[in-house]
């Protein structure tokens, strides 16, 4: 017999041999954290070896080895009876005298600490004798709302009887672990009452894709066992580690989840939780304050230096937290480094291949370069979107805004109609979907319910093949890649994608598309969130208000969505630049969001017609580009995101928007504008006195000078970038570029059509190269190889110029 009891004070890391890992890590932040402001509770472990001498007085071991013997764990009715049986042999076993005695001194030291009302938690901590790194996460019971002195050693009891559940004593054969060299310690703390207010998880990175400069945090009303095991949609928000710590404590997204259930205590000294539907009101809102982030995200970013200091090396953190209803103070109560998502290996290319052929049903342009299976699911038009299932083909005559919701949810997608710059072949890019478009009749060659596989992997030319043909996805690790004088950068829209478009190797976002945030995300025409009133449809002008519902003010909603979408990508790039658009959406694309058609022109050809920077000032538009300005101040200002810059599209003639608070220059604001109209090259050196740069829009400036609408599927024979009077527009433009000392810079799907064309730009000394995040890879390996071809036939060092400092390499 020794001493059982070891207090948070007195123990650490070095001790989850004698105390498992859950005690060992509360030791360690009490210890060294509450110093910092970390708060944990109180409280004491009971220790491993006091279970292994409560088994051995009463001579369960000998009776658990009978009870387990020939133990058959698929056989789920033997299971359960003989886990049953040993669970009753713990529990029954009596506590040693000492045990007890000691069990019971350091809960009155608690409650004098607490006073007379406290209740405990009494959680389990298991370890082993020869496996201390082993995790035992989730395989034993935790008791709450215990109080008193006879109820807590009934709850150390089940406690300890917990390491034989069913699951527990499955995972250990599972794993070939001896039952009797796992122990339990117990630990018993302060119980901070997140059944009165709430509880959720932190961590350290992002989950989905391992990038390091986030922490996540999801919060549900309620104790934490509904958001640990997904039995909610918890609101979550995300906070950029890099700005927090400069003294932008603002989060970088806010998603408002259902939390239809809270998980609260049941009446007495120690009865069961149990799940109650949350009312309406709680739904609505947030479970916690935007201070109450911050305390979340500080706690975090403390505990995941202190941890990876004492590994050596980055250490994400997987964290517990809960939010005390009668204090509102926040407490961490567990700790562990995070293993799944921070192993995982960046930078590797995944690229596929089709293994076999087959029947072709239809073909069209290729979208991308990945390849896709699934059944059919043919929609005639956006009144039958709903119906859309995920996982399934999306066939379809052509796409618009609307579509995206669905879109983003096919295994590939299909239309009749469109070209490589159309819609749907944008929006299937972005979200990295295989598509195929301008297949004339794919709507007629396709039926619903028929399995085909969609393949992008074979050049310009899609193909829908019948059935499921076999695939194969490659991996190659672009660790080594060397990085080519010409810059690299992205075109990005979806929020959703940018972590893990970030891994790819880049210079920054030479285009980040605003309109995919505002049909994505926003859904709503500006104006008509401002000007609810001016929609007639009475039903359409409802949907409208639910968006807003839970903003103070309508603009409010859409200058906070606009910012978090926008943020997001500038986070994920940080601190490289990123060019964000202002909104560039045609009268078709804007009447088709929500109440739009109650703003917006019916146009003969939208192409050429109230778009881009005309609308700015426009007396119909002008309230909503203040929105838009006000999303990029706040993504600049509040969130510290000064990497992200903006740029003009369509921009006939020179316009300025400094009454608006974006003066360029100003904490370091560049200003960039579209070259995309050949009003824009003609007069360069005039725009250069205005902007700091220039990206060419290959597709409108060949559509302008073709005289070609880029929207056509009829005249898309004759849409080629490639023609020579295109390519003299591109060059007088990165002529005068360099003449005027601007930045150069081409956004277009071009340069991953046709490599050729990639060896033009690189040959004029464009400065950089925007790509979608699927041509990214195979357009750097041929850059570089261009480049070396040229030093090899004209060795030149290609001046830096007048750039600004972040688009230096």
């Amino acid at each position: 017999m020794g001493c059982y009891i070891r207090w948070f004070s007195e123990i650490g890391m070095d001790d989850v041999g004698l105390v498992g890992g859950k005690n060992a890590s509360l030791g360690e932040m009490y210890r060294h954290l509450s110093a910092q402001g970390v708060k944990v509770p109180n409280g004491f472990a009971i220790t491993a070896q006091a279970y292994r001498d409560l088994l051995e007085q009463a001579d369960a071991r000998r009776q658990l080895r009978e009870a387990l013997e020939g133990l058959r764990p698929d056989d789920m009715t033997d299971l359960a009876r003989r886990g049953q049986r040993a669970r009753e042999i713990v529990a029954n076993a009596p506590f040693p005298s000492e045990l007890e005695r000691q069990i019971l001194e350091a809960y009155r030291v608690l409650r004098g600490e607490y006073g007379e009302e406290l209740c405990v938690a009494v959680r389990s901590s298991a370890t082993a004798e020869d496996l201390p790194t082993a995790s035992f996460a989730g395989q034993q019971e935790s008791y709450l709302n215990v109080r008193g002195e006879e109820a807590l050693l009934t709850a150390c009891r089940h406690c300890f009887a917990s390491l034989f559940t069913d699951r527990a004593i499955h995972y250990r054969l599972d794993q070939a672990f001896d039952h009797f060299k796992v122990a339990l310690s117990i630990g018993v703390m302060k119980m901070a009452r997140a059944d009165l207010g709430a509880s959720g998880t932190l961590f350290t990175l992002d989950t989905e894709t391992g990038f390091r400069d986030v922490v996540l945090i999801s919060a549900s009303w309620g104790l934490g066992e509904n958001v640990v095991q997904g039995s909610v949609e918890p609101d979550e928000f995300t906070v950029f580690k890099p700005t927090f710590e400069q003294g932008h404590r603002t989060a970088l997204r806010h998603s408002l989840g259902s939390k239809k259930l809270k998980m609260i205590c049941g009446e007495g000294s120690q009865a069961a939780t149990r799940n109650v539907p949350t009312s309406e009101e709680e739904r609505r809102r947030f479970c916690i304050s935007d201070e109450d982030i911050g305390i979340l995200a500080d706690y975090a970013l403390k505990i995941e230096r202190h941890y990876s200091a004492r590994a050596g090396r980055p250490q994400p953190m997987d964290i517990e937290w809960v939010k005390d209803g009668l204090d509102q103070q926040i407490y961490i109560v567990q700790a562990r480094p995070e293993t799944a998502a921070a192993n995982r290996q960046p930078g590797l290319l995944v690229d596929f291949r089709l293994q076999a052929g087959g029947s072709v049903l239809c073909s069209g342009h290729a979208v991308g370069s990945r390849i896709g299976a699934g059944v059919v699911h043919v929609i005639p038009d956006a009144s039958r979107i709903a119906e859309f299932k995920d996982g399934e083909v999306l066939v379809t005559d052509t796409t618009t805004p609307d579509w995206e919701p669905v879109m983003k949810r096919a295994a590939a997608i299909v239309t009749n109609r469109g070209g490589r710059t159309c819609h749907a072949a944008i929006v299937a890019r972005e979200f990295g979907i295989p598509a195929v478009v301008g297949c004339d009749d794919a709507t007629g060659r396709l039926a619903d319910g028929q399995t085909v596989t969609v393949s992008c992997a074979e050049g310009d030319v899609g193909r829908v093949y019948e059935g499921r043909v076999p695939f194969e996805v490659r991996q190659t690790d672009l660790r080594n890649l060397r990085r080519p004088r010409t810059r690299i950068m992205l075109i990005v829209g979806n929020p959703d994608i940018a972590f893990q478009s970030s891994f790819l190797p880049n210079d920054g976002v030479g285009l980040a598309r605003m309109e995919f945030v505002i049909t994505d995300r926003i859904k709503a025409h500006p104006m008509a969130l401002l000007h609810p009133e001016r929609v007639e449809d009475e039903s359409e002008r409802a949907r409208v208000l639910e968006l807003v519902r839970n903003d103070a003010t309508p603009a409010e909603f859409f200058v906070r969505t606009l910012a978090e979408g926008l943020a997001t990508i500038g986070a994920a790039f940080h601190p490289k630049p990123v060019i964000v658009r202002m909104s560039d959406f045609k009268t078709n694309e804007y009447a088709g969001l929500l109440g739009g058609r109650w703003f917006e022109p019916v146009e003969a050809n939208p192409m050429l017609g109230f778009r881009g920077a005309s609308r700015y000032t426009h007396p119909a538009y002008a309230e909503a580009f203040a929105l838009e300005c006000a999303a990029i101040r706040r993504v600049r200002e509040t969130m510290g995101l000064v990497n992200v810059k903006v740029m003009i599209p369509f921009c006939r003639r020179i316009e300025l928007m400094r009454t608006l608070g974006l003066e360029r220059g100003k904490a370091g604001l560049e200003i960039h504008v579209m070259c995309e109209i050949p009003n824009n090259v003609l007069l360069i050196d005039e725009f250069s006195q205005l902007f700091d740069g220039f990206s060419i829009g290959s597709n409108d400036l060949t559509q302008l000078t073709l005289g070609v609408d880029r929207d056509s599927s009829i005249v898309a024979f004759d849409f080629d970038e490639r023609d020579p009077g295109v390519k003299r527009m591109i060059r007088m433009a990165i002529q005068g570029c360099r003449r005027n000392g601007r930045h150069s810079g081409l956004c277009g799907q071009a340069p991953s059509d046709f490599p050729e064309f990639a060896d033009f730009l690189v040959g004029q000394g464009i400065d950089s190269i925007s790509l979608n995040p699927d041509s990214v890879v195979k357009m750097t390996e041929r850059i570089l190889r261009i480049e070396q071809q040229q030093e090899l036939s004209s060795p030149r060092q290609r001046p830096l110029r007048d750039l600004p400092a972040q688009l230096r390499i």
